[in-house]
C-alpha cells in the first residue's frame, strides 16, 4: 500500500462553483475541480501523491491520517452559557437527555450537509 493510500480523499458536488471539487481532509483543502467525477478523483489521487512526495523529499512529516484510527465516541465541548441554558431546556421540553438531544441534533447537520 502506498502511504498516499491511507489519506481521505473526497470528491463532492459544489452548488456554488457547478462541478465536482477533491480535496484531503487533514492534507490538502480543495484542490481540484472539474465537471467529470473520475476525472476529479483521478486528478486528486495525483495531487496527493505528489504532496506525500514532496513532503518525505523535503523532509516535512505527514499529518496523521484517519486509517487506523479508532474513536472513541465521546469528546468535551464547550459552549456558551445561554446555548447550554437554551439546549437544556429543549431537551427538558422534549423529554430527552440533554447528550441525546445534542448528539441527534449534530446527527441531522451531518445528514442534511450530505443532501
Amino acid at each position: 500500500m502506498r502511504i498516499s493510500d491511507q489519506y481521505i480523499k473526497l470528491v463532492e458536488w459544489s452548488e456554488e462553483d457547478q462541478c465536482y471539487v477533491g480535496s484531503s481532509p487533514g492534507l490538502i483543502g480543495q484542490c481540484c475541480h472539474g465537471k467529470d467525477e473520475a476525472k476529479v478523483y483521478k486528478q486528486l489521487c495525483s495531487i496527493i501523491e505528489e504532496w506525500v512526495d514532496i513532503h518525505q523529499k523535503d523532509g516535512i512529516p505527514l499529518p496523521e491520517s484517519f486509517m487506523g484510527k479508532s474513536f472513541s465516541g465521546k469528546f468535551v465541548i464547550r459552549v456558551g452559557k445561554d446555548l447550554h441554558k437554551a439546549l437544556a431546556i429543549k431537551a427538558v421540553k422534549s423529554g430527552e437527555s440533554l447528550n441525546n438531544l445534542c448528539t441527534n441534533l449534530l446527527q441531522s447537520s451531518i445528514t442534511r450537509q450530505r443532501h
